[in-house]
């Protein structure tokens, strides 16, 4: 997880545990036959995969990095890892060469992809393998809308007219990695039934602990409001809900394996 102004909140990017460990797990699958060596966990958040990362390979130290102490004391109450790391991702480095470094949905906080992973490929034992999923969801209303709307009502602190998406296309990725070995790169688009919410477009809660985050954090409590109002009417237009109140929320996300 990325770091900002306020820590991550477990309790509320848990809300979706269901729909989020899927793709990790579909990830998780496609990764084969590992060297020795420890498996990290690049961005573990609350430690919602460790358990299945032990199941896979059982017998290999787990050792999980993220930059959120909130997540990391939950990942802690699991007693699942062997190690846990506070660290930012692009300032990260292991001190014995991984089998495996897996990351689920963190990457895409973290810029300058060229650059990034290229070297956590370097960081593998030889025959290891760099496992990634990261949602691509930029061009998505969901994700447009907030970056609309913020820059429309508070242009004094909001400018994405030169933000571009942090992901790239899954073709992109296995351009950049086909150099250090043998790369699988694939994308995923999800339809996701959200369920009915009380206070809020089930969107917006998917939306709130993740994408959000970035932009209410520098509101105050009434500009987050009128800002939350006003993305609740794009989003009723954009995803309209379904007679018992749940939407279906197409969500795309980006996957590479390289083994070097």
């Amino acid at each position: 997880m990325s770091a900002s102004d306020q820590d991550w909140s477990p309790e509320t990017y848990a809300r979706f545990r269901g729909l989020r460990l899927r793709p990790a797990l579909d990830l998780l699958a496609q990764v084969g036959e590992l060297p020795e060596g420890e498996v990290v966990d690049l961005g573990c958040g609350d430690g919602a995969v460790a358990a299945d990362l032990i199941l896979r390979f059982p017998g290999r130290r787990l050792h999980g990095v993220d930059n959120s102490q909130a997540m990391l004391a939950e990942a802690e109450n699991l007693r699942l890892y062997g190690r846990l790391t506070r660290a930012d991702i692009e300032l990260w480095q292991p001190f014995n060469a991984p089998a495996l470094i897996y990351s689920n949905a963190a990457l895409q906080w973290v810029a300058d992809h060229p650059k990034l992973m290229p070297r956590l490929a370097g960081y593998l034992a030889p025959g290891g393998v760099l496992a990634v999923q990261m949602p691509r969801q930029f061009k998505a209303a969901s994700h447009r809308f907030l970056r609309d709307i913020a820059g429309s009502m508070f242009p004094d602190r909001f400018d994405f007219s030169k933000e571009t998406s942090p992901c790239a296309k899954a073709e992109d990725y296995h351009a950049l990695l086909s150099p250090f070995g043998a790369v699988e790169a694939w994308e995923t688009e999800y339809i996701q039934r959200l369920e009915p919410t009380i206070a809020m477009h089930p969107v917006r809660a998917f939306t709130e602990s993740t994408a959000m985050r970035p932009i209410v954090e520098k509101l105050s409590q009434a500009e987050r409001a009128s800002f939350c109002a006003a993305y609740e009417a794009s989003l009723s237009a954009a995803y309209p809900l379904q007679k018992d109140g749940a939407v279906l929320f197409p969500f795309k996300r980006v996957f590479f394996t390289l083994k070097v």
